[in-house]
């Protein structure tokens, strides 16, 4: 049996990286955002319009969860309402997604 050089080390974990990134933005995604962008509904405060379909809110929706009294001047969605309709899954799985994309990022 031979032994597995750095560079397939490398690969090996890139790969279970990516894939447990890309399961991170899913969970995300199907849990947290929708449960969000639900009870906003119910507010009648509508998703941002240019992101139907492409997810560039879920950065956004992450970054607010962790870091709730970070001075911001200006989001790409609503802060006070992701604020409050957070709940503490949504923080873990928020946590999960940026730092499987800061590794992602670093292999």
């Amino acid at each position: 049996m031979s032994e597995l050089s750095p560079e397939n080390w490398m690969a090996i974990v890139s790969a279970f990286v990516f894939f447990m990134w890309g399961i991170a933005i899913i969970l995300f995604g199907r849990i947290s955002v929708k449960h969000i962008e639900r009870e906003m509904a119910k507010e009648r405060i509508e998703p941002p319009v240019w992101d139907k379909g492409i997810g560039m809110r879920y950065p956004a929706y992450a970054s607010i969860i962790l870091r709730p009294n970070a001075k911001r001047h200006a989001s790409t969605v609503d802060i006070e309402a992701t604020k409050r309709f957070s709940r503490k899954i949504d923080w873990y799985l928020a946590l999960l997604v940026q730092v499987f994309s800061a590794l992602f990022l670093l292999c």
